[in-house]
């Protein structure tokens, strides 16, 4: 190959090999990876992209695919190299793509174009590329369509790619690119070409987002071309019209409002669109426009128009892939591609529920779909306005028996789940029918019935359960319920996952309601656990892990294990450290170990051990996969740490042995240093666990973890670690209540870290502000003497953070701690007097008798120490319930502050209460992310 830069040509050789590569690549029957091995060998050769672009912009003589391939292949390479490329080979390459723009095999443009975007990228912008922007204004107003395509393709590509850098200053230059170009798309709307009307718009719609001067002052002018396509004979530009108006609705309503019933009219009829995708496009308005800000008035007179449009597009369209997936026999096993990528989510210390997301049956994006998600929205911006409007079709649709009508039943069954949750008023008193309705359809002869109609009976789960009180609701439950086990045993795959999923929401409402029913649940899910394939199988592990949740220790019973353990045991043997289908299989454990607690410790040492090896391992090939023997893969961390906490939380201190035997200290150090924040979070979480339950075995790393935890709460990325920082807060907050004094060498370390969080609380995550206060008090708690002298610098700040807590046990550690820090410094607390009053109204009960007399004690000091009025002015700053409580409170004097207690009270007294070794199980609750 050439050595040398200037002047580059190709030698014969070195030409004709890699053609011959490129061909060899395409045929089915070649060796695809030595292929690829000698392609990688010829990019060590500095000018082998230049070969690359020769191929695709002069090679006329060779096969079009092959000239693609090299062009497909020069862009893949450009990502990396690029930049490291000499600057006569970059210049090179550059000036053979711009006259491809004009070339006559349209695939040629649109390759160019391509790697045209990727060099825009590598260099960070056109000024970079001056030729670049001459050309393609020169194709843009050229009169010839081969050109005209070629630049609009390359233009719309850069405004897909990275639509800023056409909206920046550039030397030389007396205007930004976008204004050059906006007037030029804006006049292609009108061009006879489909081609050039659809690169045009695409490109236009790029900049709604980022809006740039040039948009915002030329929005009539855009607008009036939205209406002038509105109804293109092309279904690609009718498409780009919709998503323009649900982009605009979304960020700048304001432009539609004055044209809002035009709008409104236009995405009802194309909402019809014989073209599926212009009406999916269209279908998204709708719920758009309930997400922004203008009044949902304005749709309500379209209501009875766009209701019976949803629901015709909520049909099963004759082509859609689903009814044939929906045939599908649960005895064949999964294909690879059958089986979607699934996330375990790290675990979270805090107070905050974590959003499910909605199931699969709605969620799998389609016409129908978006028309369902169309009609939730609706339904709970509306609510029971749009029944009328909806239930008369619907009564229709489920009144139909033939064979012909049943996707026109489907639809109906979809329709009600939809609207189970905004229209609930309306339909409660006819709820128990429609129950009773649903559950014969559970075991219809179509399959796609069977499915929604576990989906629909799930979202009524709540007010199936609360019926349980009286004799017909609690036959309507069974009758449920019996009707789901059943479809869980279905022989069709789909059937399988509605039921299954369908199922794990019920046994949330339900709870402890299924303890009675617990060994026929077990049955049928053990059933499905040897019936299923590898994907529905998943499903099943979660409705197991949800059923432990649901009933806790109810499933420790010698009768439930023999049914639900040795089937898990043989597969949890069967699978290999290095198996992704462990995963879900670990999650499930981490329930089953929370729920049976002492329970689990006939399983645990296998579990626990397995767990080490896995981490041991990953940790291995993280830096070594040959040894090792696997790949890298930090999810397997993820699962393995947090089974290990649901073991702690489990099994308590009966986890002691296990961890004294082991190294699993200094694996969980490593992993609190981990650079990926997933592993970190899950590791402080179990760090938290093992403060609690057995702190004794990491008292050697005491000061090594306390550092690194620390260090998570003083990060300039504190908002993207959030959830990392919140459970090392927590944890350092247990290591306080059991270490005590040892914690004293990081007390004001971590001070210095939690103030800033508590004093920024409206801009951080509501978990952090929580754990922050709480971990702040229970330092305090134990060191006041360290802590108190800083008082008056957060005492408002944390004193808000702690009225927002919910009265639990960890509250009152924090509340001993305000205690002992008033004890210490009674004055540091003067100037956040109210905020204080205000924490300490915030209690619906203290439970426990000695923080109750602490508190009054406070209340009662300070109401001595203030006088001439000082109290009564302090109090009338209170809400009335508040200063009545509080009065109360102090006047309680005599009867909890007896002549010791006044002693002890003598405020600025050291006398300090220190906490009790069991620390309190905590009862923030974990919720996954």
């Amino acid at each position: 190959m050439a050595a040398t830069a200037a002047a580059w040509q190709p030698q014969e050789q070195g030409f004709k090999e890699i053609c011959g590569l490129l061909e060899q690549q395409m045929s089915p029957t070649s060796d695809k990876s030595q292929i690829w091995q000698q392609l990688q060998q010829y990019s060590q050769f500095p000018d082998f992209n230049n070969y690359l672009v020769f191929i695709l912009a002069r090679a006329e003589g060779k096969p079009l695919e092959i000239r693609q391939a090299a062009g497909l292949l020069l862009k893949n390479n450009l990502r990396t190299a690029f930049k490291s490329m000499s600057p006569p080979y970059q210049q090179y390459i550059k000036s053979e793509l711009l006259p491809c723009l004009g070339a006559a095999d349209r695939h040629i443009r649109s390759t160019a174009g391509t790697i045209i975007s990727v060099v825009v990228q590598q260099i960070g912008g056109v000024f970079g590329w001056p030729e670049l922007l001459h050309t393609l204004v020169k194709c843009l107003e050229s009169n010839e369509l081969n050109h005209m395509e070629g630049g609009m393709d390359a233009l719309s590509k850069i405004c897909e790619d990275i639509p800023q850098v056409l909206d920046a200053d550039m030397p030389g230059l007396t205007e930004r690119p976008i204004n050059v170009f906006l007037p030029r798309l804006l006049q292609l709307f009108q061009s006879p070409h489909a081609s050039l009307r659809k690169l045009s718009l695409g490109s236009v719609n790029q900049y709604i987002m980022l809006m740039p001067e040039a948009l915002y002052m030329s929005m009539d002018k855009y607008l009036q071309g939205l209406f002038i396509l509105a109804n293109d004979p092309a279904a690609e530009v009718r498409k780009l019209v919709c998503a323009a108006f649900v982009q605009l609705i979304e960020v700048r309503p304001d432009f539609l409002e004055p044209l809002l019933r035009n709008v409104i009219e236009y995405m009802l009829q194309v909402n019809k669109d014989p073209d599926d995708e212009v009406a999916l496009e269209a279908c998204e308005f709708w719920s758009a426009y309930c997400e922004t800000q203008l009044p949902p008035e304005n749709l309500r007179e379209f209501l009875p128009r766009l209701i019976p449009v949803l629901l015709s597009n909520m049909v099963y369209a004759d082509d859609d892939e689903s009814l044939v997936d929906a045939e599908e026999d649960g005895s064949l096993p999964d294909r690879d591609q059958d089986l979607r990528p699934r996330f375990h989510s790290s675990r979270l210390h805090g107070s905050e529920n974590a959003e499910d997301d909605d199931d699969d049956i709605v969620n799998i994006w389609s016409l129908r779909k978006c028309s369902a998600a169309a009609l939730d929205i609706l339904s709970n911006v509306f609510g029971d306005e749009i029944l009328p409007s909806l239930m008369p079709i619907v009564q229709a649709k489920l009144s139909t028996t033939d064979e012909a009508t049943w996707k026109d039943r489907e639809a109906a069954v979809l329709a009600l789940g939809a609207i189970a949750e905004g229209c609930i008023s309306g339909l409660y008193p006819h709820l128990s029918e429609m129950v009773a309705f649903l559950i014969p359809l559970l075991d219809d002869k179509f399959p796609l019935i069977r499915s929604i109609s576990c989906w629909t009976v799930s979202r009524f789960s709540k007010y199936i359960v609360q019926g349980i009180g009286h004799q017909e609701g609690r036959e309507q439950f069974d009758k449920v319920l019996m009707g789901l086990l059943r479809r869980i045993l279905d022989d069709n795959k789909r059937v399988q996952e509605a039921a299954c999923s369908a199922f794990a929401t019920l046994e949330e409402e339900a709870a402890e309601e299924l303890a009675p029913r617990l060994q026929i649940i077990l049955q049928h899910l053990m059933c499905a656990f040897g019936k299923y394939q590898r994907r529905n199988l998943r499903i099943v592990y979660d409705a197991i892990g949800t059923l432990a949740d649901a009933v806790g220790r109810e499933l420790n019973q010698p009768t439930y294990l023999d049914i639900l353990m040795p089937p898990l045991i043989a597969k949890w043997q069967q699978l290999p450290n290095s198996d992704k289908d462990l995963f879900p299989l670990l999650e499930c454990f981490t329930s089953i170990a929370q729920a049976l607690g002492t329970g689990f410790l006939q399983f645990a040492q296998p579990v626990f051990q397995r767990c080490i090896n896995i981490i041991q391992s990953q940790q291995l090939a993280k830096v070594d996969p040959v040894s090792a023997g696997v790949q890298y893969d930090k999810e397997f961390i993820v699962c393995s740490l947090d089974l290990l906490s649901g073991l702690a939380e489990g099994l308590g201190s009966g986890i002691e042995s296990l961890v004294s035997q082991s190294s699993l200290k200094d694996l969980l150090l490593q992993c609190c240093m981990d650079d990926a924040p997933d592993v970190r979070q899950s590791a402080f979480a179990l760090l938290g666990d093992l403060a609690r339950v057995c702190p004794i075995h990491l008292r050697p790393r005491l000061s090594e973890f306390l550092e690194v935890a620390s260090k998570q709460l003083n990060t300039p990325k504190l908002k993207e670690t959030i959830s990392v920082a919140n459970n090392a807060c927590w944890a350092i907050g247990e290591f306080a209540v059991k270490v005590q004094q040892e914690i004293s060498p990081i007390v004001m370390t971590v001070i210095s870290c939690l103030v800033p969080i508590l004093q920024h609380a409206e801009e951080l995550n509501k978990s952090l502000i929580e754990n922050s206060a709480i971990t702040l008090g229970r330092l305090a708690w134990v060191c006041p003497e360290l802590v108190s002298p800083h008082m008056e610098h957060f005492m408002q700040s944390w004193c808000i953070a702690l009225s927002m807590i919910r009265d639990d046990v960890e509250k009152e550690d924090a509340f001993r701690g305000l205690c002992a820090m008033v004890r210490a410094n009674p004055s540091g607390a003067l100037s956040s007097l109210v905020f204080m009053c205000k924490a300490i109204a915030s209690w619906h009960e203290i439970r426990s008798e000695d923080l109750h007399n602490e508190v009054c004690q406070v209340l009662h000091g300070y109401k001595q120490m203030l006088k001439d009025g000082a109290w009564d002015q302090c109090m009338s700053a209170l809400e009335p319930p508040v200063k009545d409580q509080l009065s109360n409170m102090v006047e309680l004097d005599h009867t909890f502050v007896n002549q010791a207690s006044r002693q002890h009270l003598v405020m600025g007294s050291s006398a300090v209460a220190r906490p009790t070794s069991s620390g309190g199980q905590s009862q923030l609750r974990r919720v996954q992310l």
